[in-house]
C-alpha cells in the first residue's frame, strides 16, 4: 500500500490553473521527489496534502485512509516558509513540536540541533537567527523525533553549500533508518540521494 496516494487533484486561483488532475502514489521508504519551477504547483500539492490547502477536486489518501489529523500527527513537515514561533529560541520551538506531534523527549531534541548544526544558538530567539539558520531550525522541526513519514518543500531554500551537504546526508540517514521521504525542489541533487 502506498504511503501517500494522489488522485485527480486540482487547485486554481481564480484564472490560473496551479494544478490539473494530478495524480499518483509514492511508496513506502522512498525518496520521492517533486522536480519542477518556481511556480509549478509543489508547494499548492503539498500545501492540500498537508491539509493547509483545499483542493477545488480530487482526493488524496494517506496510508489508505481519508486523512484525518491523527495522520497529519505522523508526518513531519516543512512548507517553503518556516513558520516558526519569532519571540522563542529554538529548543522552545522544538518542544512545541513535540508536544503537538507527539514525538521524541528532550535528548532529541538536543540530538537534531546538533545535526543540523544550531545547537550552539539553541537558547538564541528565532528572530535572530539568519535566512539559512531559520532554515535549518525549520528541518529540524520536520525530522524531530525521527517520523516515519517527512514532507519537506524546497527544503533546501537559503541554504549554503555546507547546509545543503548536511541536509543531503540527513535525507540519506531517513531512508536508511526506513523513513518515507517527500521532497521539492527545482534542484535534482537532494532527489539523487
Amino acid at each position: 500500500m502506498p504511503v501517500l496516494e494522489i488522485n485527480a487533484i486540482s487547485k486554481s486561483y481564480g484564472k490560473i490553473r496551479a494544478l490539473e488532475n494530478v495524480s499518483f502514489n509514492i511508496p513506502k521508504g522512498s525518496v520521492f521527489g517533486l522536480l519542477g519551477p518556481n511556480g509549478s504547483g509543489k508547494t499548492t500539492l503539498l500545501s492540500i496534502v498537508l491539509d493547509v490547502l483545499q483542493a477545488n477536486s480530487g482526493v488524496y489518501k494517506w496510508f489508505g485512509e481519508s486523512p484525518t489529523y491523527l495522520h497529519r500527527k505522523k508526518i513531519g513537515s516543512l512548507l517553503e516558509t518556516p513558520n516558526l514561533y519569532h519571540y522563542l529560541t529554538a529548543v522552545q520551538n522544538l518542544r512545541i513540536t513535540q508536544t503537538i506531534s507527539g514525538r521524541g523527549n528532550e535528548g532529541d531534541i538536543h540530538a537534531v540541533l546538533e545535526k543540523v548544526n544550531l545547537h550552539e544558538r539553541k537558547n538564541s530567539r528565532f528572530s535572530t537567527y539568519s535566512l539559512g539558520m531559520k532554515q535549518r531550525l525549520a528541518i529540524a522541526r520536520a525530522i524531530y523525533g525521527l517520523p516515519k513519514y517527512v514532507v519537506m518543500d524546497e527544503p533546501n531554500s537559503n541554504l549554503d553549500e555546507l547546509g545543503e551537504n548536511a541536509l543531503v546526508k540527513t535525507v540519506q540517514a531517513l531512508k536508511a533508518n526506513g523513513s518515507t521521504v517527500v521532497i521539492t525542489t527545482h534542484r535534482p541533487r537532494l532527489v539523487g540521494v
